[in-house]
């Protein structure tokens, strides 16, 4: 079974931190790439971060870079999205997915996506 279990979103004033964590199971972590997406009241999808071990640095939105850090901890099997100076146009779901490379996660081509989590934040 595989499986992507999500959690540490919760309610922040603006300025706080959060660090969300995706555990994975059920798949070779190592071998893919795990990504961090998140959806806005009345907004689209937009893709935050992935980490890849083959597709280079790990990506991140413009909207988050030096706010944001995606981490991996291959042993625990999770990724790690910390997030920090929060602002209310953070407050969303956030979800993470698995795929074979960044990639194919850009462009829907996924293994899971988890339940998601609730960030908000407040002004």
């Amino acid at each position: 079974e595989v499986q992507l279990v999500e959690s540490g979103g919760g309610l922040v004033q603006a300025g706080g931190s959060l660090r969300l964590s995706c555990a994975a199971s059920g798949f070779t972590f190592d071998d893919y790439a795990m990504g961090w997406f998140r959806q806005a009241p009345g907004k689209e999808r937009e893709g935050v971060s992935c980490i890849s071990s083959g597709d280079g640095p790990p990506y991140y939105a413009d909207s988050v870079k030096g706010r944001f850090t995606i981490s991996s901890d291959n042993a625990k099997n999770t990724v790690y999205l910390q997030m920090n100076s929060l602002k209310p146009e953070d407050t969303a779901v956030y979800y993470c997915a698995a795929g074979k490379s960044c990639h194919r996660l850009r462009i829907g081509v996924s293994l899971r996506w988890g339940q998601g989590t609730q960030v908000t934040v407040s002004s």
